[in-house]
């Protein structure tokens, strides 16, 4: 499809999307009434609104009760990394990061015991209903909510040893592969898997954000001789976030 032929609506919030790119719609100004949009353009009321919404949805533009919509401030995206396993290691990425630089992140956690839903139980290779430790983690940067977690373990790996609770114990937060060792259980393999979609209500209300704002999923498993031995949901703000890898050549 050429621009030409794109819907009215398409092309008015391709060129307004323009204009805040490159800066002539500075951040916290007022876009555009939409009688503004529909003489400046020639189009309708519908074509106005709906190019105002493409806006809002991309996350470009914000509405403020009672006082209009306003182009949002573009946050610079930070980085969070992801690496190995590290077999040798000890603590998870993001402590080894707050520990190896001027971190300022804090994070928090809360674990029970639950059953499995059928998405967790096929990632686990258990059956649906079957128990699991289910753990939720908020990681903070300077304050800043920046990353959830959830995570699955079956209780038939770690049920009734000293690692049962993955932030207690004598190798309490110090990641899988350091926890399932305590067990004998050796962690050979960790996949992960990023998409992404539209945040959760809920997601948001944590993260910040506001409906229809973009977040990163990563679908991580750890393995010990094939077997899925814990898996997890990390969820990022997309727009202030970039996830980066860093992979050993071997």
């Amino acid at each position: 499809m050429t621009f030409g032929e794109q819907p009215a609506y398409l092309r008015v919030a391709g060129d307004l999307r323009k204009k805040i790119v490159d800066g002539q719609l500075q951040p916290h100004t007022r876009l555009p009434s939409q009688a503004r949009i529909r003489q400046e353009y020639g189009v309708s009321d519908t074509v106005a609104l709906e190019a105002r919404k493409v806006l809002m949805a991309e996350g470009l533009v914000e509405g403020r009760s009672g006082s209009g919509t306003y182009v949002r401030e573009r946050p610079v995206p930070r980085r969070i990394s992801r690496s190995g396993y590290r077999p040798t290691g000890g603590a998870t990425p993001f402590r080894q990061e707050q520990a190896d630089g001027e971190g300022r992140g804090t994070w928090e956690s809360s674990s029970e015991q639950s059953e499995a839903s059928v998405a967790v139980a096929e990632r686990l290779g258990i059956e649906p209903g079957e128990r699991v430790m289910c753990t939720r983690y908020l990681y903070r940067e300077g304050g800043e909510a920046m990353m959830l977690s959830t995570s699955w373990e079956p209780l038939t790996v770690t049920g009734r040893t000293p690692v049962m609770l993955p932030e207690e114990g004598p190798v309490g937060g110090m990641g899988v592969v350091e926890r399932m060792r305590a067990i004998d259980v050796i962690v050979d393999n960790v996949t992960e898997e990023v998409g992404a979609r539209p945040g959760l209500a809920e997601e948001l209300l944590v993260l910040g954000g506001v409906p229809g704002h973009v977040v990163l999923v990563i679908q991580r498993t750890f393995y010990a001789s094939g077997r899925p031995v814990e898996t997890a949901d990390v969820v990022v703000p997309a727009d202030r976030y970039r996830v980066a890898y860093h992979l050993p050549v071997k």
